[in-house]
């Protein structure tokens, strides 16, 4: 269960940040909105409201999800960038999901997140180091560097989509 839940493992925090690695992370982040879109096409109605797992979300709350978080990142990433130490507004995930838009036809999650990505990816390249050590405040986890939250959202690009393509290779929808 935990292969399928977590594909590509947990999320660890690398204190060892290097000009390397962070060019990895931000070609996830950049290469995300294609991948999603090659891991939901073809899929049916019935295929994109299908569990990856039990208890799971669908393809298709996944891709909204992506949607929801990332444009909330994108705003983080902001706020650090404009203001000192800013304390950030968590939000319900699970809840978010489970609103009627996260039902709606994926392509508008899909074209939600290329445009996104296409402020967010040119925004992050431009990063300096003094600029990935700034943070914000999470009420619940406390503060964050913008290099964390990098490497988090690098991640959170790749697992998700890992999620989806794990179920149409279980099911075969290849």
């Amino acid at each position: 269960m935990e292969t399928i839940q977590y594909p590509v493992g947990r999320f660890h925090h690398d204190p060892d940040v290097t000009t390397e690695k962070r060019a990895a992370q931000i070609r996830a982040i950049a290469e995300l909105p294609q991948r999603l879109r090659w891991a939901v096409t073809g899929l049916s109605a019935q295929q994109l409201d299908t569990p990856y797992r039990e208890g799971g979300w669908t393809p298709r709350q996944i891709t909204h999800h992506i949607a929801d978080s990332h444009l909330n990142s994108y705003g983080r990433f902001k706020l650090a960038l404009t203001e000192n130490n800013p304390t950030i507004k968590p939000y319900d995930q699970d809840a978010w999901a489970g609103t009627v838009d996260s039902r709606a036809d994926v392509e508008t999650s899909l074209r939600l997140v290329e445009g996104l990505h296409g402020r967010w990816v040119p925004l992050l390249a431009s990063l300096s180091e003094a600029d990935f050590a700034r943070t914000f405040v999470h009420p619940e986890s406390g503060p964050t560097t913008l290099d964390k939250a990098l490497q988090l959202y690098a991640w959170h690009s790749v697992h998700h989509v890992a999620q989806i393509e794990g179920l149409r290779d279980r099911r075969g929808w290849r």
